[in-house]
């Protein structure tokens, strides 16, 4: 079973397929992109253990040879020495500009891989194989890519839109549980800034989504991709809506800052705390009812996920050291931080009219 989501940008449009057997029909889907039968792969040394074979395979079947490269699975490797070593390693490969790149993996390769293809030559093509939860639904589509600075997360990229995107949901199964659960943060961000009916459904689906129900599964995810596909359509570079898909990240992007972008908070966990705390802040500024906020953290709860900054192992800065690192976040502009707030779930807004005191207030209170 496939569904196709098509993200449509003149002149740069390409299709998401969504489904299982993805990995084994892989030459089949990229033949038709290829001038000559060969591509590159890089992957991390986890996934690549798991899958490189497979989509090797699915390659190979359709006559289309590769090479691969593995790097070091985490959240430091999107950083400048693994990009080197990326783009050196695919000019040793006599990559031209009409060959295709294929990123396998999740966000951080997919991130990392489609920055080194966005720079390489002026630009070279490549495809994004998903093999997270998360990256599914949100970073292997729309064109970020980027790597991390000392100062913040992806404060160093570029707009690349991929060619194809294969997210086979069959590989999910894979995935520890918190590896699932944090993917599922970036899925509930989309019913809570603009699909209230899809929010309901997952109140409904999720424990069937988290217990492996692929049917659900690939539901989740053709709604979430198309959301964003959306919305990625009608704002590419993100000059304004595509600012709600931020929904969370001001919070999560300074959270992993403190955690030092470790295993003591995945980026998909980070995103979940932070849409609780911004519905407590649109609550404190009396934008949202009380109810609100309650109901997204017990979903979250309901899920096993994280929901408070009491949730996240070892010690944190303090409210205003915090506030200090949400200050490096990407998304400010002027000197002033941008927040996406709610009306309600599956109404956002972005602001950056938002007091001081109250964003101190919820952190003190998370």
């Amino acid at each position: 079973m496939h569904e196709t989501v098509n993200v449509n940008l003149p002149g740069r449009a390409y299709d998401v397929l969504i489904g299982t057997g993805l990995l084994a029909e892989a030459g089949t889907h990229i033949a038709p992109l290829l001038k000559r039968s060969r591509v590159v792969i890089i992957s991390d040394e986890n996934v690549a253990a798991l899958h490189l074979d497979s989509l090797q395979d699915g390659l190979r079947a359709n006559g289309i040879d590769s090479a691969a490269m593995t790097l070091p699975a985490g959240e430091a490797t999107k950083s400048w020495p693994h990009l080197m070593a990326c783009t050196d390693w695919l000019l040793d490969q006599k990559v031209e500009r009409g060959d295709i790149v294929v990123a396998l993996g999740g966000g951080v390769i997919g991130d990392l891989v489609g920055f080194a293809a966005a720079i390489l030559r002026r630009g070279v093509r490549f495809v994004q194989v998903p093999t997270s939860l998360l990256a599914q639904v949100d970073s292997s589509v729309g064109g970020k890519t980027g790597i991390n600075a000392r100062h913040g997360k992806n404060l160093i990229g570029a707009f690349h839109q991929p060619s194809l995107v294969l997210a086979d949901v069959g590989v999910l199964g894979t995935l520890r549980p918190r590896d699932f659960l944090a993917g599922y943060g970036e899925v509930v961000k989309y019913g809570l800034l603009g699909d209230a009916a899809f929010f309901d459904w997952l109140e409904g689906q999720g424990p069937k989504l988290a217990a492996g129900d692929v049917p659900a599964r690939i539901e989740a995810v053709r709604r979430s991709v198309q959301m964003k596909a959306d919305i990625v359509s009608r704002d590419e570079t993100e000059q304004g809506e595509r600012a709600l898909l931020n929904l969370g990240h001001t919070f999560c992007h300074a959270l992993e800052a403190a955690t030092g972008y470790s295993d003591r908070l995945f980026h998909g966990e980070g995103v979940a705390v932070g849409c609780a705390l911004a519905f407590a802040l649109s609550a404190r500024l009396g934008l949202c009812s009380q109810e609100d906020p309650s109901r997204v953290r017990a979903h979250l709860r309901d899920m096993g996920m994280k929901t408070d900054l009491a949730d996240i192992d070892g010690e944190l800065p303090g409210p205003q050291a915090l506030l200090e690192l949400m200050g490096q976040d990407k998304k400010v502009v002027q000197g002033q931080l941008r927040f996406v707030l709610a009306r309600g779930i599956g109404d956002a807004f972005v602001t950056g009219d938002v007091p001081t005191q109250a964003i101190l207030d919820v952190l003190r209170d998370g």
